[in-house]
């Protein structure tokens, strides 16, 4: 790769396109120098994630948390295969966010990237809260999240909610669900990934109930609540794969409405593209009453919604 790379204080490779101008080239050039080269596998991997990640909207650290961690884990196999040191760092992660800012997908994501870099022997994803990690009576909660761990070997474990084991103080069984967790992320840390995921304060709580919580989490990722913008974005890319649109007397008024969520509710208790997945089902189905009742099925009409369909929270 061309670009060069830079190494942050925390370890992180941050990638700066190279910006200089080049020199025009003069005089002939064979075919050969200039077909195209075929592109490694690898960044085939990359590209094919890359094209799904531009599927999402905002997210752009995360994007570029993801190249980060692609150019890491490939110069490292160069340095392997030129005799170099090539240390083997821990990939277990945080995400810290509000429902519905695309974490879970993100996972998904990353494991497959993983599994066609084979960084995982599959690439798989499980997902589990609390009450899939802790049992009812001693030495209960330790076996449920060995077996969870089990199960997520050459995957992805994905904690949603972690912040929850740690809610009941010292007698709580989720203590010892965190204990384990600790535990098997330093013996099996090459054998599958942990994702914790939690709001952004909890999360920061729950470092704090295990001394070696902190240190096993080299990626620590926030998720911003999306804006108005982005929002509307979502909910346009939504409808077109669904052969729908919106009117400009509907689009208006869902504007008008995050507007005033956003301004009004508690950020925590929004949940950003849930929250508009779950408008436009509602609506959808509101539209279908109104055109049954109408008898009208001109083929306009049938793509769009109209500010009477959407279906909102109350103001």
């Amino acid at each position: 790769m061309e670009q060069p790379m830079r190494m942050k204080n925390n370890g992180q490779i941050s990638i700066v396109l190279n910006s200089q101008k080049r020199s025009p080239i003069t005089g002939d050039i064979s075919a050969a120098s200039v077909a195209p080269k075929s592109i490694p596998p690898e960044h085939t991997a990359l590209k094919e994630i890359e094209a799904e990640l531009a599927g999402l909207v905002g997210m752009e650290v995360m994007k570029k948390m993801i190249k980060e961690i692609y150019a890491w884990i490939y110069i490292n196999k160069k340095r392997e295969e030129s005799g170099l040191k090539a240390g083997k760092q821990a990939l277990h992660m945080m995400f810290k966010g509000n429902p519905g800012t695309g974490k879970t997908t993100v996972a998904r994501l990353i494991g497959k990237l993983f599994q066609k870099m084979g960084v995982l022997s599959k690439g798989h994803l499980i997902e589990a809260e609390r009450a899939d990690l802790v049992g009812e009576y001693i030495g209960h909660t330790a076996q449920k999240t060995r077996d969870l761990i089990k199960k997520a070997l050459g995957g992805i474990l994905f904690i949603d909610e972690a912040y929850s084991l740690g809610r009941g103080g010292e007698k709580d069984f989720g203590k010892e669900a965190i204990d384990t967790l600790v535990k098997h992320m330093e013996d099996k840390q090459h054998e599958f990934i942990l994702i914790l995921a939690g709001y952004s304060r909890e999360m920061d709580y729950f470092l704090t109930l295990n001394p070696g919580l902190h240190s096993r989490f080299p990626l620590v990722i926030d998720f911003p609540d999306y804006n108005i913008n982005q929002l509307m974005e979502i909910a346009d890319r939504m409808l077109k794969e669904k052969e729908y649109t919106l009117s400009h007397e509907a689009e208006k008024k869902l504007r008008e409405h995050l507007l005033w969520i956003k301004t009004t509710l508690n950020p925590s208790s929004f949940s950003n593209g849930r929250y508009i997945r779950n408008v436009l089902e509602k609506s959808i189905r509101t539209q279908a009453m109104r055109l049954l009742m109408q008898n009208s099925f001109d083929r306009h009409e049938l793509m769009t919604i109209r500010s009477n369909d959407l279906v909102l929270e109350q103001e």
